[in-house]
């Protein structure tokens, strides 16, 4: 059946006026008049009696305007269905593996509700497919754009039960012959030792890795103590986080793209999002 007829239909039934219901419908009276015709024809039962102040309502149209809405309504369901698909933007998204969980979910979050047409793909951090990137300011390239996103500080990281762990803060000098743990590609661990090492103060390198996470679990192993930004401690109830009276270290995170891509309809959601974001 026309879908057109049942909208005709049920715009008079719920108008109970040919002429309100053709204003509704942005037609001519005529126009409707014939379509109201035809769907009585097809069904062989006549649905509205015709007087000078509008029409009457028969039996017929009772039975027939539930199952009218109910099947305009699938209609209306199966529109929307496709179209969303149509406007879907897929967009395949890498993300640094030791960013705070936390915030990286929020801005998944907003970025769901600004854009609701993105649909994510995420990829590991150096994945060839991806095209945007959640990182560090240090990981940018040449032919990127960087949107600032978030900071994350970084803080002297012990276990709960070691000696600094019930001081608010603590000096360079107070680092003096602790175990250390170093991320090798940290600059802010690099910072540090080198500022160790200019005040004369001697440092027990005792484990390196590669990845912020993996420093923290050597120090939850109890092997030393190290920096980590605080978005990597957030889930790690047995550490203790203290402050370190020096100049602020600190990491950025955010959005890296190819600045030829920023025009392209996902790119450009994501950069929207991104804006409401930092705004």
């Amino acid at each position: 059946m026309d879908v057109r007829l049942l909208r005709s239909f049920v715009a008079v039934f719920e108008e109970r006026s040919i002429t309100a219901a053709a204003q509704r419908l942005f037609v001519s009276q005529p126009s409707l008049s014939s379509a109201i015709k035809q769907l009585e024809s097809e069904l062989g039962v006549a649905l509205f009696v015709r007087h000078k102040r509008g029409v009457d309502l028969t039996d017929e149209a009772h039975q027939l305007y539930p199952l009218a809405l109910q099947s305009l309504g699938q209609m209306e369901k199966m529109s929307r269905l496709f179209a969303s698909q149509e406007a879907s933007l897929p967009l395949a998204l890498a993300n640094f593996h030791d960013i705070s969980p936390a915030t990286y979910a929020r801005f998944l979050g907003h970025c769901s509700q600004a854009s609701p047409q993105l649909s994510f793909e995420l990829l590991d951090h150096d994945d060839d497919a991806a095209q945007a990137r959640i990182t560090l300011d240090v990981f940018k390239r040449e032919d990127e754009l960087f949107v600032p996103l978030w900071e994350e500080d970084y803080v002297l990281c012990v276990p709960n039960h070691h000696p600094l762990a019930q001081r608010p803060s603590v000096g360079i000098a107070d680092l003096n012959d602790f175990n250390f743990i170093e991320c090798v590609v940290c600059e802010a661990h690099q910072q540090t030792l080198s500022l160790l090492a200019s005040e004369g103060f001697a440092v027990n390198l005792v484990a390196k890795a590669q990845h912020k996470t993996q420093v923290r679990h050597l120090v939850s192993a109890g092997i030393g103590i190290s920096f980590l930004p605080t978005g990597v401690l957030e889930t790690a109830a047995d550490l203790a986080q203290v402050q370190l009276d020096a100049p602020r270290m600190f990491r950025r995170i955010g959005l890296t793209l190819p600045a030829s891509a920023s025009t392209k309809p996902a790119q450009a959601a994501l950069l929207a999002a991104c804006g409401e974001w930092c705004g």
